[in-house]
């Protein structure tokens, strides 16, 4: 086989299931969709017990390029197919495919081709996460992708190590098997950490490319989650930590990069996995809340503070609370920070010497890199009230230790964006006024809601000062009295409207519109039904 043409056929792909017989046929068509240069797709069927066996079998016997492998066992965990489908791999490179996911249209053909010409041992390209049944799509990492790129070791692009997936990416078969870069077995979640890091640490020569070469499905609604969507239990967090600590450990030991790559790795614990469930501790039940302040305590005191430095501000001061407080505290506030873009909600202590602290009662966390950091990138708070029957949005800009006066807030653009994604579909201008002095400003929006159709409605603002500087945020959602409570308003191409302002996980505010009475009725309908299965022989365990 000549292994420098990829007209011939070179990539095994594993696909790995268990009970998924609904998605697996459609992850092994999408594989040998990939044209010929997919000598063999290896469906790993992990025992299950569905239909899984027989779709795979009616796949094998349609295609000669399918193989399927059984265990006889369940293995638990993602690690032992993956490995299983590497032993069995008889192609010069291999990918890994998950069930209920899809190789985009050519993107074994893209990642071939880049490590065809590098000589590389790795080729990589982009993975976007698409929400079901929206078909919404978020790029996973997409810095790393602007551009084709050949990087000649890991330790040249520490942001390599933000990319924890395995997906997305073209192996050398040989080089997995010299380096033993195997996944870890049995029920262990976050498998892709250790075998990522396992990867690095061998030091492969990657080639980069800014195709799409990977669809992974989210399924939010689904009867069971995703293990990077069911993170209600605490053993997902402490599976997590362990997954990481592990990973750290072996990038330590590599040849050549190791503090640069740990250091990386540590850093992007504190601005991704921290932040995120930072987001979701307020909702989460008071046992949750102190296991996970512990546990996440615990492993913070492994870090250096260079490890915290290279991390970005928001995430850097949510583990220095952590670090600072014993038990959990200002857990709405925390969630603020670790928001995307971030907010530091008020109050805006200082220390005894002026500093900027994050609060009296804990002035060993130094916010003073708010007076230095650019106006565009501050963590500026801007709460919402949104008042459907009025057709106003209520904005309240507060002051940030002397940085938004000296700026001089001078007018906001908003922007109602359809949660499934394109382009604003509403946009207003307001001009921002004093309301206390010093403290906070404000601006009065009018919406005209009736002008959408129904669907889900982000918002977004672009703050812009006298300056001349702009800041783009989000706003928070004000819960109280009569606030984000529902609202049946005139208008519209169907006479009337149902709004429902809410408060994401994140706290930003949204907006959900049902457009005419039916909308309305099911709306209503639904709502009942929550509160019978809530009532005494009704069901509680509902959505």
């Amino acid at each position: 086989m000549n292994r420098n043409s990829p007209q011939e056929p070179q990539i095994t792909v594993v696909v790995i299931g268990y009970d998924d017989a609904p998605h697996i046929a459609d992850a092994v068509r999408s594989a040998l969709a990939q044209g010929p240069v997919v000598g063999e797709v290896i469906a790993v069927d992990d025992c299950s017990t569905d239909d899984t066996p027989a779709v795979l079998a009616e796949l094998a016997a349609r295609d000669r390029r399918v193989r399927v492998v059984r265990r006889a066992a369940n293995s638990g965990g993602c690690g032992a197919p993956r490995n299983d489908g590497v032993d069995a791999a008889t192609m010069p490179y291999v990918m890994f495919l998950d069930s209920d996911d899809v190789l985009a249209p050519g993107g074994a053909r893209a990642l071939l081709d880049a490590a065809l010409r590098h000589g590389a041992d790795v080729a990589s390209g982009l993975c976007v996460r698409r929400e079901l049944p929206s078909g919404r799509e978020t790029p996973w990492q997409p810095e790393l992708y602007r551009k084709a790129a050949l990087v000649a070791r890991p330790e040249l692009r520490p942001r390599l190590v933000h990319d924890t997936l395995c997906v997305n990416k073209l192996y050398r078969t040989d080089f997995l098997r010299e380096h033993a870069a195997r996944f870890p077995e049995g029920r262990f979640l976050y498998e892709d950490f250790v075998f990522g890091a396992r990867v690095l640490a061998a030091a492969p020569r990657i080639a980069l490319v800014p195709d799409t070469v990977y669809v992974w499905h989210v399924r939010r609604a689904a009867a069971k989650l995703s293990i990077s969507l069911d993170r209600a239990g605490i053993e997902n967090w402490r599976a997590r930590v362990e997954a990481h600590r592990q990973a750290v450990d072996i990038l330590r030991g590599a040849r050549g990069g190791d503090k640069v790559l740990a250091r990386a790795a540590r850093a992007q614990f504190v601005d991704h996995g921290l932040r995120m469930y930072t987001r979701e501790l307020a909702a989460r039940g008071p046992e949750y809340q102190r296991e996970w302040w512990a546990l996440t305590r615990a492993y913070l005191t492994e870090f250096d503070e260079a490890d915290l430095e290279a991390a970005p501000a928001p995430g850097r001061v949510i583990a220095r609370v952590l670090l600072a407080a014993a038990e959990p505290r200002d857990l709405d506030r925390l969630k603020q920070v670790a928001a995307r873009p971030a907010r530091l909600a008020p109050p805006y202590a200082r220390a005894a010497d002026d500093t900027p602290v994050w609060s009296a009662d804990l002035p060993q966390v130094t916010l003073e890199h708010l007076l230095a950091r650019p106006l565009r990138l501050l963590p500026l708070a801007v709460d919402a009230e949104l008042r459907p029957r009025a057709g106003v949005l209520l904005l309240r800009l507060h002051e940030l230790y002397g940085r938004v006066a000296a700026a001089g807030p001078g007018v906001v653009d908003v922007e109602l964006t359809r949660r499934g994604g394109g382009r604003p579909e509403l946009r207003r201008t307001a001009a921002f006024g004093p309301e206390k002095p010093g403290e906070t400003w404000v601006a009065e929006v009018r919406l005209d809601l009736a002008a959408l159709d129904g669907d889900v409605w982000d918002l977004r603002l672009r703050l812009l000062f006298d300056d001349g500087t702009t800041r783009e945020t989000t706003a928070r959602a004000v819960a109280g009295p009569g606030l984000l409570r529902r609202a049946v308003v005139p208008g519209g191409r169907r006479g009337v409207l149902l709004v429902q302002p809410y408060a994401t996980q994140a706290g930003s505010l949204a907006v959900r519109l049902a457009p005419g009475a039916r909308g309305v009725a099911g709306v209503a309908r639904r709502r009942l039904a929550r509160i019978v299965r809530t009532l005494p022989g009704g069901r509680a365990d509902g959505p």
